[in-house]
């Protein structure tokens, strides 16, 4: 065979191959979004009707479907947003996935779609504050074979060392919807070092109070470890 074509089939048969994985991937990981969507919908819906004759009628239980690629859980002062990444992800080389034989004797196995799973407070996006900050809590990794892991706070559903050994489901999905929710209740509004808002620009109160508050975030002028993923 001529080299030149010898090299082109190498080339073709490379693209197509992992295109297909990819694609495989990309399909589980829709199906897996949209089993969540389905599963938070009814969670918060669930959690609305039990809270009705419990609550003040001022806090906000809430389910937004935004699409394709993201969900939004409105929880008295929080929101869970939920976002498909549409791309398909290889690990780092120094990445501890590799340690797990079922990825390290296929390498096909590591490739994952992500679906993120981020916190904000919810006056964010009622006072449409862009510049504040949500903090990624947890994300899903999928592959073509419908195995998963989970990295993320208080996370214990599936870790990296045991990817391989499950397909994801809906029981599961709910019980990382759970850890998620429980996560962000419990993970408070700190008050900002003094010398990181000791400043302001005159434009912050200048435009309509709606959209002139500080910049603003739970862990705002801290850092935010990922010291239990």
């Amino acid at each position: 065979m001529n080299p030149d074509t010898e090299f082109k089939s190498k080339i073709l048969d490379t693209l197509q191959h992992k295109a297909s994985i990819k694609q495989q991937v990309n399909d589980n990981t829709v199906a897996v979004f949209d089993m969540l969507k389905e599963a938070l919908h009814e969670m918060i819906t669930d959690i609305d009707e039990t809270l009705e004759e419990k609550i003040d009628k001022n806090i906000k239980i809430e389910y937004r479907d935004k699409g394709k690629f993201e969900a939004h859980a409105y929880i008295a002062e929080d929101v869970l947003v939920f976002s498909l990444d549409s791309d398909i992800y290889q690990f780092h080389r120094e990445h501890k996935v590799w340690l797990n034989p079922y990825v390290a004797n296929d390498r096909d196995n590591s490739y994952c779609g992500i679906i993120n799973i981020y916190n904000f407070l919810a006056d964010s996006f009622n006072f449409k504050r862009g510049e504040d900050e949500g903090y990624l809590i947890g994300r899903i990794f999928v592959n073509r074979n419908m195995h998963y892991f989970v990295e993320g706070k208080r996370q214990n559903s599936q870790r990296v060392e045991k990817f391989g050994s499950a397909v994801i489901d809906r029981k599961i999905i709910t019980d990382i919807l759970e850890t998620a929710i429980d996560y962000a209740l419990n993970f408070d509004l700190l008050v900002p070092p003094y010398d990181f808002i000791k400043k302001a620009q005159a434009e912050q109160f200048n435009t309509r109070f709606e959209s002139s508050k500080l910049k603003s975030g739970k862990r705002m002028g801290y850092d935010f470890f990922t010291d239990d993923i």
